[in-house]
């Protein structure tokens, strides 16, 4: 069955993401940048997924010694590391432009994720739509809260009768017995 097409593309400033939450700051300047990386893109897995946004973490590879890249991550979540010389700012905008020409622009929404305040009046500029930094990092919260209180939830109902907590012989046996059954 085809995917479907995902309700938004979210292009993530990856550094910029990562030096304006405060936890990620935190991760950044005592287990390093690589860490700080990893947990932002960890954080947006489950985000991306339940909103249904295709998502993009950009990250400037400008003073790596290496052509770009693209990690896919989940069918939701990819990683893009720029070109030598190529800032995410520059990726995105061009993003942002090539988009504003798509016919995806009738049937998708373009949400660029930065607090850049000069990035942010540029993708502005181009049709797409703005979210700060803190309001990503809120709604990455909200969703990871409403995920928890579900699976939570689903755990409740399920475990509410004996039956449910033992083991599936166990189960089995028991079925049988309530057949009338007889076990050899």
């Amino acid at each position: 069955m085809p995917r479907s097409t995902p309700q938004a593309m979210l292009l993530v400033d990856g550094y910029n993401i990562v030096g304006a939450w405060h936890d990620l700051k935190q991760v950044r300047d005592r287990e390093g940048l690589e860490e700080a990386r990893r947990r932002l893109v960890e954080a947006l897995m489950g985000y991306s997924a339940f909103q249904g946004f295709d998502t993009q973490v950009v990250f400037d590879a400008q003073y790596r010694d290496c052509p770009s890249n693209r990690e896919v991550i989940t069918e939701h979540l990819c990683v893009h590391y720029t070109d030598l010389g190529q800032t995410a700012d520059t990726y995105i905008e061009r993003t942002c432009a090539d988009f504003r020409h798509d016919i995806r622009k009738f049937k998708q929404r373009l949400i660029v994720a930065t607090s850049d305040r000069a990035q942010q009046l540029t993708v502005v500029g181009y049709g797409a739509e703005w979210m700060s930094a803190q309001q990503l990092a809120n709604d990455v919260d909200h969703i990871a809260r409403r995920v928890k209180r579900k699976q939570k939830d689903n755990r409740k109902s399920s475990g509410r009768f004996l039956f449910n907590s033992l083991d599936p012989i166990a189960q089995q046996r028991l079925a049988n017995l309530r057949h009338g059954k007889l076990e050899e």
